[in-house]
């Protein structure tokens, strides 16, 4: 037999507080999704969860930038001959933005995208120091009386470009059950660098300048990508990434 307290306890009149029950909606309302004070004194900008944000957009648009500015110089648009302007673009926005990209990725328990960002924010990183006076590499490979680079320096840079072509292939066999826009980004990138090795070790300027050109298409779909996880749920634009259903 249930007591007086008992019946008070389960009572509707005690479960349906309405002062209870403004008061928790209040304090709810006070708090974000990550459990942070709802702060809106930055009018302008949206509000935003402080939950864990999504690293993958930073890491695929860093790449796709610097992939950008190493193409067209390769490809002597406009005349230019000498790349040097692109190495502080490939140190900190290619380099240290996609390292930070690898390192949130790891925080958020995705393996993948730690490790691929990590990767080629080492590779533009390495990219820029050939490139950069004071490392001493192209002084190497530079006679000092005429300035002439020795053609050791193309074998040399193919050997560099076969190993990231390996490391691409790999990641790109990671990635079958990922996106399409992705896995074609991927796959597009080993092409490039697959030019690009043979272009150099062989140094034949028309796989050089096929090789930089599948580095504009790897540049366009890597934009694709980042921008289907930037722009999803802020802006009316829905970028579909097209999922890949396969059940292997």
């Amino acid at each position: 037999m249930s007591s007086s307290s008992d019946f008070a306890h389960n009572s509707p009149e005690k479960q349906a507080d309405p002062d209870t029950s403004a008061s928790s909606h209040h304090l709810n309302r006070l708090l974000t999704a990550g459990g942070h004070p709802n702060d809106r004194s930055q009018v302008p900008l949206p509000v935003v969860h402080r939950s864990f944000a999504n690293p993958t957009p930073l890491g695929l648009i860093s790449f796709a930038a610097d992939i950008f500015l190493i193409s067209v110089y390769g490809l002597h648009a406009r005349g230019i001959q000498s790349p040097n302007v692109m190495i502080g673009m490939l140190v900190f926005f290619g380099g240290v933005c996609q390292f930070l990209a690898g390192i949130m990725e790891f925080v958020t328990g995705n393996t993948f995208g730690a490790t691929v960002f990590s990767s080629y924010g080492a590779f533009n990183l390495s990219y820029a120091l050939i490139y950069l006076p004071g490392s001493g590499i192209m002084a190497a490979y530079t006679d000092p009386s005429t300035g002439a680079v020795s053609p050791e320096f193309n074998r040399a840079l193919a050997m560099y470009l076969w190993v990231w072509f390996i490391i691409t292939v790999l990641y790109t066999v990671a990635a079958m059950r990922s996106t399409w826009v992705l896995f074609l980004d991927l796959v597009a990138l080993d092409v490039c660098l697959l030019l690009l090795a043979c272009g150099f070790m062989v140094n034949v300027p028309g796989l050089l300048t096929a090789g930089y050109s599948f580095g504009l298409v790897v540049c366009f779909l890597s934009f694709w990508a980042g921008c289907t996880g930037l722009w999803a749920g802020i802006t009316p634009v829905k970028l579909p990434a097209f999922e890949m259903t396969s059940n292997v």
